[in-house]
């Protein structure tokens, strides 16, 4: 990732990171779909409902480590997510950078994440977030202040996202991962505002915004579970 110098407040030089790379995230979406449709069989439904151009946020729920991956793949647009830090180590640091992924501390106000993250949406790109915050249920119970943060601050829209099937069963030949051939259902949601209308970003703004946030979620993955019979 290239990084630019910037005056700080004592004129001295401070690095800052660039944008994440809108091509990178391409060629990650191009591996993504040879390994998602070569390993398992991923069934996508209402993937048109992703706006065609413009900032949006892909919220989607986590229970297992192929999601993020699964949905890079399957996206109809290029995604940048937010990782958290851990994943980025040994060579998997330089190739998750080189494909426009985002590295965050999830135990601190990680403002190179939440700088990059918010120019990908001020670019008209396409962030993707795990609102829960770390893989679980993957059932929408508890979410974590970003995701509306991103959307109240960006004005973009939040699309939902439903993996389901990726942790049912495991694989004989991997045991961490789902059997090979093994369908996994990603089901996308109506877009939707974060925000009241008022514009406000205030801590009761916020947390009334993920109010709002986690009832459109939940609701989409009963939605979505009813669609696909899991």
């Amino acid at each position: 990732m290239r990084r630019h110098a910037r005056r700080g407040e004592a004129g001295r030089e401070v690095s800052v990171a660039s944008a994440p790379s809108e091509r990178g995230a391409e060629v990650g979406r191009r591996i993504g779909v040879g390994l998602m449709y070569g390993l398992w069989r991923p069934r996508v439904l209402g993937s048109w409902k992703v706006p065609a151009t413009g900032p949006v946020v892909l919220a989607v729920n986590h229970s297992h480590n192929i999601d993020g991956p699964m949905v890079m793949g399957v996206s109809p647009r290029p995604v940048h997510f937010l990782i958290k830090k851990e994943a980025f180590v040994g060579p998997l640091d330089p190739f998750l950078t080189g494909i426009g992924q985002l590295k965050v501390d999830r135990h601190s106000a990680d403002r190179t994440a939440i700088t990059q993250a918010l120019d990908v949406l001020s670019n008209g790109g396409v962030l993707g977030i795990f609102p829960e915050g770390t893989r679980g249920e993957g059932d929408f119970a508890a979410l974590r202040a970003g995701l509306a943060y991103f959307a109240v601050r960006s004005g973009a829209p939040i699309v939902p996202v439903a993996v389901l099937g990726s942790s049912e069963k495991r694989g004989r030949l991997m045991k961490g991962l789902p059997p090979l051939r093994h369908r996994v259902d990603v089901v996308y949601g109506d877009p939707f505002e974060a925000g009241d209308g008022s514009g406000r970003r205030t801590r009761k703004a916020l947390d009334e915004a993920t109010e709002r946030i986690q009832k459109q979620l939940t609701a989409h993955l009963e939605n979505a579970r009813r669609l696909t019979g899991r």
